[in-house]
């Protein structure tokens, strides 16, 4: 089971979160563009852009922030937190 957790924070603040789980057979990256969308829907939210800094932090940690220059849109919120907490067997 892959599982990854999506947070909305403000001021330090949890103001909304999501967990999204994922049982295929994709691969890790599928499943982390497809449980950021599909937290991103549910949280009625754009879908943030990759910059270079958050390729580079989830590949070290499997976390990342995405901060306003993430997002084309003004956001409600200081930043969007995405965290790996449980990943496949086979990986």
């Amino acid at each position: 089971m892959f599982r990854m957790w999506v947070k909305l924070f403000r001021s330090n603040h949890l103001l909304a979160d999501y967990v999204y789980c994922d049982d295929s057979d994709l691969n890790r990256t599928r499943k982390v563009f497809r449980g950021l969308e599909e937290a991103c829907h549910e949280l009625d939210l754009q879908v943030p852009i990759w910059l270079d800094k958050n390729i580079e932090d989830f590949k070290r940690i499997s976390k990342t922030r995405f901060g306003r220059d993430n997002f084309i849109e003004q956001i409600p919120f200081d930043w969007l937190e995405i965290q790996v907490i449980e990943e496949d067997e086979d990986l």
